[in-house]
C-alpha cells in the first residue's frame, strides 16, 4: 500500500509514495487549472506505468535503426578515420549521452510526468515553454526531413512494382507527382499511428525492432554472398593515425555523436513516465542505446565495404543500395525494412516530443493528438525537400543554433533535479500557479540565464571551414561568430551542458533544502 505524503504548501494537492519509490497524486486530487493540465500532461497513474525492459530496448532499437544512423560511420570515414576509429567514436559518444538520458529519465518514471512538466520544476510553469518550444522546433524539422526520406523510399519501392513510368511521371514543383503522392502516403501512415496514442506506439515499436534487425542482417548476408567476402574498406588504413591529427578530429566528431541523440536526453521522460520501475527503464535504455548504435554502425561499415567490393565504390545509402538488387522481392523487402525503420524513429523521436510540448503551450485547447497533427502540418510547412537540397541554410544554421541550446537545457534540468532537489518534487504543485515552482510570474530567471550563457558559449564560436580552393564551407565566419569563443565550438555540447549545470547550481543555493 502507498503512503500518503501531503504537500508542504497550502495547496490541497498531496502525493502518494509507493514502496518502489514511484510517486503519484493522492486519491481524490483533481488538477483543475486548465492552463497547466489536461489528461495528457497529468501524471500517469501507477497502474498504467507498465513498460518493461523489452519495451525500452525495442524503443531504442526502433529509433537507432534509421538512415542517418546507418550513415554516421561514413561521415567519420570521410573525415579520415578508419572503420575501427569510426565505430569506437560512435560507441563512446552513445555511452556519454546515455548518462544524461538516464538522469532525466529517472524523473519520468518516478513521477509519471512528461518532459515539459518536468521542466516546470526548474524553469517555472510558464518558463518551461521555452525549452519545450526549442525541443519542439527541432523535432518538427526533423519530422519533415525524415518523412521526405520515407516518401522517397515508397517512391522507389512503388517504382519496382509499376515500372519506369512511375519514376518518370510528370513533375510538380520540380519532382514527379508520384513522389509527392508517396510523401503524402508516408505522412498519413505516421499520423495514423501516433494519433492512436502511446500504447499503439509501444506495440508498433515492439514488432518493428526485431523486423528491422532481421532486415539489416539479411542485407549483410546478401552483400557478403555477392561480394564473396568484404572489400577493401575494412583494410583501408586511417588517414589520421592515432597521433595529434586524430585527436583534432576525434573531439568534434565525438560531440557530433553525442549531439545525435542529445535531443532525446531532454524528452526521454515522455517515454519513461510509463516505466514499470526504474530498473526497467535503466536496463532497457542501457541495453538499447549504446549497444544498438555501435552494432548498427559496425553493420553499416560491413555492408558498405561489401558494396565497394561489388560495385567499385562504397554505397552508404541503404535505399540506393537496395535499388541495385537484381531480385524484385529482395528489393521490395529491403525497402520495406527501410520504411519501417524510418517510420519507427520518426514517430518516436520526432512526433511524441512536440505533441507533448505543443500541448503544454495551451493545455486547454491542445491535447496529445492535436499536438501530433500540428507537428505533421509544420513538418510539411517547412518544405523539407528544400532543406535537404540546401542543408547549409537549415541544418547548419537553424538546427545548429537552436539545437545547440538543448545541451544547456539538459544541464539545467539535471542540476535542479539531482543537485538541488535531490530528486524530490512536490508533484501537485507542478500544476498549480502560485506554488513553489511559480518563481516570478511563472519564470525562473536563474534557469533562463543559465540557458542563455551556456548557449552563447557553445554557439558563439560556430565557424565555417575552408576547402582546398579557399571557398567557405558553411554559413558562419571562418573566425567564428564570436572569435574569442571559437576554441569552444568543437566541444559545443560538453561546454553548454557543463556551463549551464554549473551556473544554475551556483545561482540556486537557497533551493537545496526544498523539493
Amino acid at each position: 500500500m502507498p503512503s500518503t505524503a501531503p504537500s508542504q504548501s497550502d495547496s490541497p494537492a498531496a502525493q502518494q509514495t509507493y514502496p518502489d519509490g514511484r510517486v503519484a497524486l493522492a486519491e481524490g486530487v483533481v488538477l483543475d487549472d486548465p492552463r497547466f493540465a489536461n489528461d495528457d500532461l497529468a501524471p500517469v497513474p501507477v497502474e498504467r506505468r507498465t513498460w518493461g525492459v523489452y519495451n525500452y530496448l525495442a524503443l531504442w532499437v526502433g529509433m537507432a535503426h534509421n538512415i542517418p544512423s546507418w550513415t554516421l560511420a561514413s561521415s567519420l570515414v570521410a573525415l579520415g578515420m578508419d572503420w575501427k576509429q569510426a565505430v569506437l567514436t560512435i560507441a563512446l559518444g552513445n555511452l556519454v549521452v546515455l548518462a544524461p538520458m538516464l538522469l532525466t529519465g529517472h524523473a519520468g518514471t518516478k513521477y509519471g510526468i512528461p518532459f515539459p512538466v518536468f521542466a516546470r520544476a526548474s524553469f517555472g510553469l510558464h518558463g518551461a515553454n521555452l525549452p519545450a518550444l526549442l525541443r519542439a522546433a527541432v523535432a518538427c524539422a526533423w519530422f519533415g526531413i525524415q518523412t521526405w526520406i520515407g516518401g522517397e523510399g515508397i517512391f522507389l519501392l512503388a517504382g519496382k512494382l509499376f515500372g519506369s513510368g512511375w519514376q518518370t511521371a510528370g513533375e510538380i514543383a520540380g519532382h514527379p507527382w508520384t513522389l509527392w503522392l508517396s510523401f503524402g502516403v508516408f505522412w498519413l501512415i505516421e499520423i495514423a499511428v501516433v494519433v492512436r496514442g502511446m500504447e499503439t506506439l509501444r506495440r508498433f515499436e515492439n514488432w518493428a525492432a526485431p523486423f528491422v534487425i532481421v532486415g539489416a542482417l539479411a542485407m549483410l548476408v546478401w552483400i557478403a554472398v555477392k561480394a564473396g567476402g568484404f572489400g577493401p574498406l575494412l583494410s583501408q588504413p586511417s588517414a589520421l593515425g592515432w597521433g595529434s591529427e586524430f585527436w583534432k578530429v576525434f573531439f568534434p566528431a565525438l560531440m557530433g555523436m553525442i549531439g545525435f541523440w542529445s535531443t532525446l536526453a531532454l524528452n526521454i521522460p515522455d517515454f519513461t513516465r510509463f516505466g514499470g520501475s526504474q530498473r526497467a527503464q535503466i536496463r532497457g535504455q542501457a541495453l538499447g542505446l549504446p549497444t544498438t548504435m555501435t552494432l548498427f554502425a559496425l553493420l553499416s561499415v560491413l555492408v558498405t565495404s561489401g558494396s565497394q567490393a561489388v560495385y567499385g565504390t562504397p554505397i552508404w545509402d541503404p535505399i540506393e543500395l537496395a535499388a541495385k538488387m537484381d531480385s524484385i522481392p529482395g528489393t521490395l523487402f529491403a525497402l520495406l525494412v527501410v520504411l519501417v525503420a524510418t517510420l519507427s524513429v520518426n514517430i518516436a523521436a520526432n512526433v511524441v516530443s512536440p505533441a507533448y510540448d505543443l500541448s503544454h503551450l495551451a493545455p486547454r485547447f491542445i491535447n496529445f493528438r492535436t499536438g501530433a497533427l500540428i507537428t505533421g502540418v509544420v513538418g510539411i510547412a517547412i518544405m523539407p525537400w528544400k532543406l535537404i537540397a540546401d542543408p547549409h541554410v537549415y541544418i547548419f544554421t537553424w538546427l545548429g543554433v537552436v539545437g545547440g541550446l538543448l545541451g544547456t537545457v539538459a544541464g539545467v534540468l539535471i542540476a535542479d533535479y539531482w543537485l538541488i532537489r535531490r530528486t524530490r518534487l512536490a508533484l501537485g504543485e507542478l500544476y498549480r500557479a502560485g506554488g513553489r515552482y511559480w518563481y516570478a510570474g511563472g519564470w525562473n530567471w536563474r534557469a533562463v540565464l543559465a540557458l542563455l550563457v551556456g548557449g552563447v558559449l557553445a554557439v558563439g564560436g560556430s565557424y565555417s571551414t575552408v576547402d582546398a580552393t579557399g571557398a567557405r564551407q558553411g554559413p558562419f565566419p571562418v573566425d567564428g561568430l564570436i572569435p574569442v569563443l571559437k576554441p569552444l565550438a568543437d566541444y559545443g555540447w560538453a561546454v553548454e551542458f557543463a556551463s549551464a549545470l554549473l551556473l544554475y547550481t551556483l545561482l540556486s543555493p537557497g533551493a537545496r533544502r526544498r523539493p
